[in-house]
């Protein structure tokens, strides 16, 4: 029977020099041109790198703002109409909140601009330009120049380099590391900070699934907010004024309400947080065994505590709903990172490729004394650090996880103008709390915070070596016999951390004398002072030693592979990710469908449990099937829908972009399968979990009624196109250096073929590959 051969799949390790997956990576925009343009341009962009990033032009990263520090978000109008996500402008949709008039439940829109909402203290930072400075901040250091004095010249360097492209204060500049330490980045923004809250639907919308669906999928949020940048009259940054105008951006995003299909192009433009994807196995033992174990133990005790007490009130529900939402994230989220660490094998292969490097350091001489002993010296000092770890997790997640602690602790600037004997300095530090302190009783119950201390106190006490706590806290704890629930009910009576009355006397006349008896300041002040004299410096020893390391580490591998393009961790700084819309099997068994629709929002109502509640005016627009233009070919309204691009924290709010630079959707989440994201990249199970433009718009005209911002978009209607035939010509063109290894593939191939073997391995010098092969009578 003769059998002829249909396709060959290919998984090729990422040891080979094409190995990194298109959709694989973070890429900064200043270097798509030489990195990614091309392999872009095959998988359907029609854009130039020109379009996407240029100093002198209008491109693309003028759409795209930093909102808060912590989000993105992009203009979609030419008024300075600015879309993110509903959880990243929920604090501010909280704080304009009241029981009489809650924002969270019923949601809000401006019909007009004089009915926008001012947000102080919220900024968004717009993309000046970026340059590289390595040479600038490198020059004259190399591998013999002692840590010290690098970490010294180095932070003169950056710092000038900042300070002169600021132009006195002009822009917001500053410049980051890149790969672990070998290369530096000049960033310089304008900054904008009267930003006003122009939409946002009700939270039974925009957090529709709550914590249940939380970084799953299907998923069926409306997860969006809408803004305004203003300026003063003359176009230049400007506080909060009546008298601003709107921001007129150099670019803003047409919309998008045309088809997706699987395969789409897709890109994701924004600031994503932080990954540590070069982290050896070491620090991925310890991410796993110590870190994600105790931020998942003490944010669940919290969580519960604060849930009892949000269910009885919906007063005490409003003061704590940002705060909830923020602490249940990351706490799904490192539940999440420890299950893909381990479905995944992470720990074995970095320890597979650690032996790599170790074998290619000891080959040649040279090689051997600068990269040689990189891997012991990782590995000593993360065991130092794995001793005295801990400390520093309960410090921020216990000590400075409850509220009173936290407030007390703000009051340490104070406390040290007071020893010190300078008391126009405490005064002046006194001032500045005083902005906190209404924020903070605006939205503070202190029955929970209470319960929260005695909590997380014990499990400090118990958790954290003896040796490592100070004496007046273990005697604290001895004197009420161990008894938590006591020393809470001591706390909290005789505090003025908790008594906003008294927090405000002592702010307006500050003494040592009332820091000194305060039991709230007492403790952590004496958890701090004993943080900082006993255990940080033994840590900041190992971690200078694990920052040379990681460096050469990190400097190692890309002499190893030269041929393979490597992208720097994220830090925060602009990016780019490119991939495709695409479905995704979880299990054996299921296929997730790359959409979700309003059909299976209304499967899942429940009018009983708070994250399923369905506004009545949504149902009646479902049961009308009043879509209007924003149906698919089906008459589905969708939803969400689904990518396979490279995001992580920071990316909410990121616009979803076609190939032609069109607004197609909002990211706001990951998926739980794909938890892994900051620490390795999943290409199997790695997707961004997005909101369809068309639902977006749906809910502002047809939900809403705000025809009036409706108006200033830009929106069209078309197809997002997939790779042309040039594109797929120039992918098998740019396959021409791996030629051999694919030669020696199909001639296996139909070697095996002959004798029955569908599925077998080929391992040449060139690469390794897994080939699966499709066959037809």
């Amino acid at each position: 029977m003769l059998k002829r051969i249909l396709s060959l799949l290919l998984l090729v390790s990422l040891s080979t020099p094409f190995a990194a997956k298109a959709d694989e990576g973070m890429w900064l925009p200043m270097l798509i041109k030489r990195l990614n343009h091309t392999d872009m341009q095959k998988q359907g962009l029609q854009l130039t790198a020109e379009e996407i990033y240029s100093v002198n032009n209008s491109s693309l990263k003028d759409a795209i703002v930093q909102f808060g520090g912590f989000c993105t978000g992009e203009f979609i109008s030419p008024e300075g109409l600015l879309l993110t996500n509903h959880h990243c402008g929920y604090g501010q949709i909280q704080s304009h909140s009241t029981p009489q008039n809650d924002y969270l439940t019923n949601g809000f829109w401006a019909t007009s601009k004089d009915q926008e909402l001012p947000n102080e203290g919220l900024f968004v930072d717009i993309l000046h330009y970026m340059d590289d400075v390595t040479g600038k901040v490198l020059e004259g250091i190399d591998n013999n120049t002692p840590e010290e004095q690098r970490a010294q010249l180095i932070a003169q360097r950056t710092q000038a380099l900042a300070k002169e492209a600021s132009e006195n204060g002009k822009y917001v500049t500053y410049v980051r590391d890149f790969f672990n330490g070998n290369e530096f980045y000049l960033f310089v923004y304008n900054r904008y900070t009267d930003v006003r809250l122009v939409g946002a639907p009700p939270s039974s919308i925009g957090k529709f699934g709550g914590d249940t669906d939380n970084w799953m999928w299907p998923r069926h949020t409306g997860d969006f907010a809408m803004f305004r940048v203003y300026m003063a009259p003359d176009g230049s940054p400007a506080t909060y004024s009546k008298s601003n105008v709107p921001y007129k951006p150099a670019h803003h995003l047409p919309i998008n309400i045309g088809e997706k299909d699987p395969g789409d192009f897709a890109m994701v433009f924004g600031f994503p947080g932080r990954t540590k994807r070069f982290m050896t196995s070491h620090g991925l033992k310890l991410e796993v065994n110590q870190l994600n174990n105790s931020r998942i133990k003490l944010r669940e005790q919290k969580l519960d505590i604060w849930k009892e007490e949000m269910d009885k009130a919906d007063a005490t529900r409003i003061k704590y709903a940002s705060k909830y939402a923020s602490t249940s994230n990351y706490y799904k989220y490192s539940i999440g990172q420890n299950e893909g660490i381990k479905r995944m094998r992470t720990i074995e292969g970095k320890i597979a490729d650690e032996d790599k490097f170790q074998a290619w350091a000891n080959a040649d001489a040279e090689r051997k004394a600068t990269y040689g002993n990189v891997m012991s010296d990782i590995a000593d000092a993360y065991t130092t650090i794995e001793k005295y770890n801990l400390g520093s997790v309960y410090l921020n997640e216990a000590v400075l996880g409850t509220e009173a602690l936290l407030m007390a602790y703000r009051l340490t600037p104070v406390y040290t103008a007071l020893k010190s004997g300078n008391a126009a300095a405490a005064k002046k530090a006194a001032e500045d709390v005083k902005p906190r302190v209404d924020a903070f009783f605006k939205d503070y119950y202190l029955p929970a915070d209470k319960k929260v201390f005695a909590a997380l106190m014990k499990a400090y006490y118990d958790d954290i070596a003896k040796d490592q706590q100070p004496e007046s806290f273990k005697k604290l704890v001895q004197k009420y016999k161990g008894n938590f629930g006591k020393l809470a009910d001591h706390v909290y009576s005789n505090s003025i951390v908790v008594n906003e009355q008294k927090l405000n006397s002592f702010l307006q006349n500050p003494t040592q004398k009332a820091l000194d008896n305060d039991p709230a300041f007492q403790i952590v002040n004496a958890i701090v002072d004993n943080y900082r004299n006993n255990i940080a410096p033994k840590l900041a020893e190992s971690e200078a030693k694990l920052a040379k390391a990681n460096r050469l580490y990190v400097a190692g591998l890309r002499l190893m592979n030269p041929d393979k393009v490597y992208y720097a961790d994220a830090n925060s700084t602009i990016r780019l990710s490119y991939g495709s819309v695409k479905d995704y099997s979880p299990q054996d068994g299921v296929l997730y469908n790359y959409y979700t629709t309003l059909e299976g929002t209304m499967a899942k109502e429940d009018p009983n449990n708070e994250e399923f509640i369905i506004p009545a005016k949504l149902k009646q627009l479902y049961e009308a099937k009043d879509y209007g233009r924003y149906a698919n070919s089906k008459g589905e309204l969708v939803v969400n829908f689904i990518t396979d691009n490279d995001i992580t924290g920071g990316n909410s709010g990121s616009p979803v972009i076609n190939g032609k630079g069109e607004l197609i959707g909002l990211a706001f989440d990951g998926n739980w399968e794909a938890m892994t994201g900051d620490l390795v990249y999943d290409p199997d199970y790695k997707r961004c979990i997005n909101v369809d433009s068309r639902y977006v718009l749906f809910l502002i005209e047809k939900y809403a009624g705000a025809t009036n911002l409706i108006n200033e978009m830009t929106i069209v209607d078309g197809e997002n196109p997939g790779p042309s035939e040039a594109a797929t010509a120039k992918v098998e063109e740019a396959a021409s250096p791996q030629a051999e290894l694919l030669n020696a593939v199909v001639e296996e191939a139909q070697q095996n073929l002959k004798q029955g073997k569908t599925e077998f391995k080929v391992d040449k010098k060139q690469g390794k590959a897994r080939v699966k092969l499709q066959v037809k009578d």
